[in-house]
């Protein structure tokens, strides 16, 4: 349920954010010579349509322009390339942004809270039932209370329908949810500017390769689903994403299954208008719906309409409902964060606060004018620089001020941090893993949880990131029934690699074993970080690593389900270094004549 006063923003067409919006060239490539105008004039459609807001024209490219600017495409087939321009946000920013605007304009809002039902008077003049307010649940106390309202507005995504029916049992479905997935693998697959949209894939579907936060995003499927609050990748539909992608790059580039560093699926409330004759067929746009006890719903849309949508169903509800309303004030409006930034706003804050120059330009596209909140936040880091600003985790931009302003942010778990204050739970799963018990500990501090508590907290962000940021299909890779494909001179090699840690031939590893052997190269890694590197590749979880579950990782890195395993680069490491070091010269020794 959503309540909206009427002066909540509201826009027609664009946003005016100010931050976070960044240009994306994308090439669908022309495969056929007499695609390329075709294309093109489609292209040069949305250029007019967009008039003075477009970003910039829309041009064509030569097959070896195209591969200049994308030298990973296939050459095979390709004779030309249309490049145009599109906005990209981040869009869980977006939402919160809107949601903290509202706020700041008088808005009550409220974040894990759940309706059970729908109140109702009845009217005095009609005698017929109207909504009046809705019956909810907070899902962290569960505690339950009233909202009295006169006019209540259905804008619910996915969960349009369970609403409607709490209005009316017998209303028909408008809402048909279908399932998307999209992956992340490692930026190299596409260049720093530019990303491939392809509109005729195999199968008729969509298929697009991003740069998206340093990496790529690529995707997507578009399956009918069940709704549900926690949808979950499945491994076919990743599987046809990493097909889609090989058949655009070049033979080159491997495409491997261990290059999936995070996957989801979201759910596109796809919509059909109650009000046309053709009942089944699906609403490109938006549609406002008014039931004849006064429940309003706004469904379908995109974010490009997002305040155009806000604006009509605003005035739908100020008619239907005798509301007092003043003028829209949502043309210009800008939401939070976007008054005081500007492109150059990142270097205030290196040279303020001396943040390091990746962290800043992080602070200053998802923050604007509020990053500077984030960085007096934030911690000495002891060292000669950066001077403040710890990270979470060493490749990405996210420090650990971010968790304290994401609490003022209305961040309740440390789900929110990891998926819907930062991007590291969409961006890595793995670095989502290792962040999650600082992030826990510092919500734990400034929230004054226990240590039950923050256990829960820590396995519940643990779930999450198995089940749906693709950590279970990453992991089931490798299992106990996993094929070992390797020859035998590689099993022998690898065998052999395994000896030298198994010094007893045990046939298993320990984090003893792994500490001694390092001990001797004279490397360090703590308990911690060993004890995480061994579980990764530990399938039956006893504590250690046996040789044939070493030889199931081998196999999987070897056929690329598996690219980035620290077990595998750290045995392989030590192996080297154990090798260059030899017998000592005499000459070193100090000895001889």
């Amino acid at each position: 349920m959503a309540t909206w006063p009427p002066h909540m923003d509201r826009q027609t067409g664009t946003h005016t954010d100010g931050q976070g919006h960044c240009n994306t060239w994308s090439i669908p490539p022309g495969t056929r010579w007499w695609q390329l105008p075709y294309y093109w004039a489609g292209i040069k459609m949305y250029d007019l349509v967009a008039g003075s807001k477009c970003l910039k024209s829309s041009y064509v490219l030569s097959k070896s322009k195209a591969l200049e600017f994308f030298p990973m495409l296939k050459k095979d087939k390709l004779v030309g390339a249309i490049v145009y321009y599109d906005g990209q946000h981040n869009d869980a920013r977006m939402n919160l942004a809107i949601a903290l605007t509202a706020a700041r304009h008088g808005a009550a809002t409220a974040n894990y809270t759940e309706v059970l039902a729908l109140l109702k008077s009845t009217d005095t003049h009609t005698g017929a039932q109207r909504v009046c307010g809705a019956r909810c649940r907070d899902l962290i106390t569960g505690e339950e209370f009233d909202v009295r309202a006169k006019c209540v507005i259905n804008a619910t995504g996915p969960f349009t329908d369970s609403l409607r029916k709490m209005d009316d049992q017998k209303t028909a479905n408008i809402c048909q949810p279908s399932a998307g997935v999209h992956i992340v693998i490692p930026g190299y697959y596409s260049p720093d500017n530019m990303g491939l949209l392809d509109p005729a894939t195999s199968d008729g579907r969509v298929i697009f390769f991003l740069p998206w936060e340093k990496m790529t995003i690529a995707g997507t499927t578009d399956t009918p689903t069940d709704v549900t609050a926690h949808p979950m990748p499945k491994e076919k539909d990743i599987d046809f994403i990493l097909n889609e992608v090989r058949n655009y790059l070049s033979p080159d580039v491997e495409v491997r299954r261990g290059d999936v560093l995070a996957a989801w699926s979201g759910i596109r409330p796809l919509v059909t208008d109650p009000n046309s004759k053709d009942t089944q067929s699906i609403c490109r746009n938006h549609i406002v719906n008014i039931s004849d006890s006064g429940l309003i719903t706004i469904a379908g849309g995109k974010w490009t309409t997002y305040r155009s949508m806000a604006e009509e169903t605003l005035d739908a509800a100020v008619k239907s409902h005798g509301l007092t309303a003043g003028p829209s004030r949502t043309m210009g409006l800008t939401l939070e964060g976007g008054k005081d930034w500007t492109p150059t706003l990142y270097i205030r804050l290196v040279q303020d606060y001396g943040l390091e120059n990746e962290v800043a330009q992080h602070l200053a596209a998802t923050y604007g004018g509020k990053s500077f909140d984030v960085a007096k936040m934030a911690q000495v880091t002891g060292k000669r620089w950066p001077i403040v600003g710890k990270r979470l985790v060493s490749e990405f931009p996210y420090i650990e001020s971010e968790v304290l302003y994401a609490i003022k942010e209305y961040a309740c778990t440390a789900i929110d941090v990891i998926a819907r204050r930062t991007r590291l739970g969409f961006l890595n799963v793995q670095a989502a893993d290792e962040a999650l018990p600082r992030i826990v500990e510092i919500m734990a501090k400034e929230l004054g949880w226990s240590e039950q508590k923050s256990q829960e907290e820590l396995e519940a962000a643990k779930a999450f990131l198995h089940y749906e940021m693709g950590y279970k299909s990453r992991s089931e890779q490798l299992t106990n029934t996993s094929e070992i494909s390797l020859t035998e001179q590689e099993i022998h090699r690898y065998k052999k690699r395994f000896y030298r840690f198994d010094k007893e031939s045990k046939g298993f590893i320990t984090i003893v074993d792994v500490q001694q052997v390092l001990e001797k190269l004279s490397m360090q890694i703590d308990e911690n970080s060993l004890h995480e590197i061994l579980n990764e590749v530990d399938l039956n979880k006893n504590g250690q690593v046996e040789l044939n579950e070493f030889l199931q990782l081998m196999s999987a890195v070897k056929k690329g389900q598996v690219s980035d395993s620290r077990l595998a680069i750290l045995m392989k490491t030590v192996e080297e270094g154990l090798d260059q070091r030899g017998p000592v010269s005499v000459d070193r020794s100090g000895g001889g004549v």
